[in-house]
C-alpha cells in the first residue's frame, strides 16, 4: 500500500509537525507499505525522494516522477494547525475518497476551536475553567475580567496550538500585551480562569476498535506554565506515568475516555488536564498530537510496551474501513 505521511501546514508548528512525520516514516513496516514524505507548506505541495520535490497534483493528490503517476491508497496525516488539524484538509481528502487517519473532518474542526469544544463537554458535566470569548473589535477592560475570573487568568487564541500566542496574567498591567500576543495567533480568543493544579496530558485512541487510554505523563513545568519554550525547548519535565494515586488516576483515565467519545473521536489524541483536589478539569484536546521521539504520546507508548508500528497499523485499517462506510 503506498502511504502518504503528510507533515507541515500553515501555522509555525509546521516545523513540530515534519518532526512528527519522520517519526511515523520510521516506524511504518516496509514489508506492508510504501511510505511517501509529503510537504504541505505555503510554499508548496511536495513529495520529497531523496531530496527533490515531485508538485502534488490538486486535482487527485497524486504526483509524477520519471513520467510514471503514483497515487495514495492511505494519508497518514501528522499536520499540526491548519490545514491538516482543523478539518479543511480532511473534508479535501473526503471529497476524493482517499481514507485518512486520524478524526473526521468534523470532529478536527469542532476540536480546534476552544469555545466550541467547551460548549460540548459541558453537556457531559466534565469540569472546566471558567471562561471569557472574545473576538478582535470587542471592548472588555481588565478589571472586568477579573471580577469575573479572578486574577491570575490566562489568555489565549481560540483556534492555535503547541501554546503559541498563551499568556498567563498575573498583573492587570500586562493585559493588553497579553490580548494583543493572542490576537496575533487568531481574530478569536479565550480568557480563562487559571486552575492550580496538577498538569496531566493523557493519550487516547481508537486502539482495534476500542476507545484505549494509552497513559498519563504528569507536567511539571520551569515556567510560570507549560508554554512553547517548556514544550519544546526543554524548559519542562515530563513524567510518564504521572505521579497520582490510584483512585486519582482511574479519574482521569474515565474523564479523558469520556471526552474523547463524547466529542465522536478516533485516532491518536493527548487531551490535556489540571487536576485539582482529585478532579481532573479538562483543559484542551489535540487531535494531531506530536509524534516527535520526545513527544509525550510516543513516550506513552513506550511505557504501555506497544509499538508504534502497531498503533500505526491500527490507524491504517481504521482508515480504510472509514473508506468504506463512504461508499454505502
Amino acid at each position: 500500500m503506498n502511504i502518504a505521511v503528510v507533515m507541515g501546514g500553515y501555522s509555525d508548528e509546521s516545523v513540530i509537525s515534519i518532526r512528527s512525520g519522520q517519526l511515523i516514516l520510521n516506524n511504518l513496516d516496509r514489508t506492508k507499505y510504501t511510505p511517501y514524505e509529503v510537504h504541505i507548506l505555503p510554499e508548496g505541495w511536495d513529495v520529497l525522494i531523496d531530496g527533490k520535490k515531485y508538485p502534488i497534483n490538486k486535482g487527485d493528490f497524486s504526483f509524477e516522477k520519471d513520467g510514471q503517476k503514483t497515487t495514495f491508497d492511505v494519508i497518514a496525516n501528522t499536520i499540526h494547525g491548519t490545514p491538516g488539524e482543523d478539518g479543511h484538509m480532511q473534508s479535501y481528502w473526503e471529497l476524493l475518497e482517499i481514507p485518512y487517519t486520524g478524526c473526521g473532518f468534523y470532529q478536527s474542526a469542532l476540536t480546534f476551536n476552544k469555545r466550541d469544544t467547551l460548549s460540548v463537554l459541558a453537556k457531559f458535566n466534565i469540569p472546566r475553567a471558567k471562561s471569557i470569548y472574545l473576538s478582535k473589535g470587542d471592548s472588555i477592560t481588565a478589571k472586568d475580567v477579573e471580577a469575573t475570573l479572578g486574577l491570575p487568568f490566562m489568555v489565549k487564541p481560540n483556534q492555535s496550538g503547541s501554546s503559541l500566542g498563551v499568556s498567563k496574567v498575573n498583573d492587570l498591567a500586562d493585559f493588553d500585551k497579553a490580548l494583543e500576543f493572542a490576537f496575533a495567533e487568531d481574530s478569536d480568543i479565550l480568557i480563562e480562569s487559571y486552575l492550580k493544579g496538577t498538569e496531566v496530558s493523557v493519550g487516547v485512541l481508537n486502539y482495534n476498535g476500542k476507545t484505549t487510554v494509552l497513559g498519563l505523563t504528569e507536567i511539571v513545568s520551569h515556567n510560570d506554565f507549560f508554554d512553547y519554550e517548556a514544550k519544546y525547548l526543554g524548559m519542562s519535565e515530563e513524567i510518564t506515568p504521572a505521579r497520582v494515586d490510584a483512585t486519582t488516576e482511574q479519574k482521569i483515565r474515565e474523564t479523558a475516555a469520556k471526552a474523547y467519545e463524547a466529542l465522536g473521536m478516533s485516532g491518536f489524541s493527548r487531551t490535556d488536564f489540571i487536576v485539582m483536589d482529585g478532579e481532573p478539569h479538562f483543559i484542551e484536546i489535540n487531535t494531531n498530537p506530536g509524534l516527535s521521539p520526545a513527544s509525550i504520546f510516543p513516550q506513552q507508548a513506550a511505557h504501555a510496551g506497544v509499538a508504534m508500528s502497531d498503533l500505526l497499523d491500527s490507524e491504517i485499517q481504521q482508515a480504510m474501513k472509514r473508506k468504506v462506510l463512504w461508499r454505502r
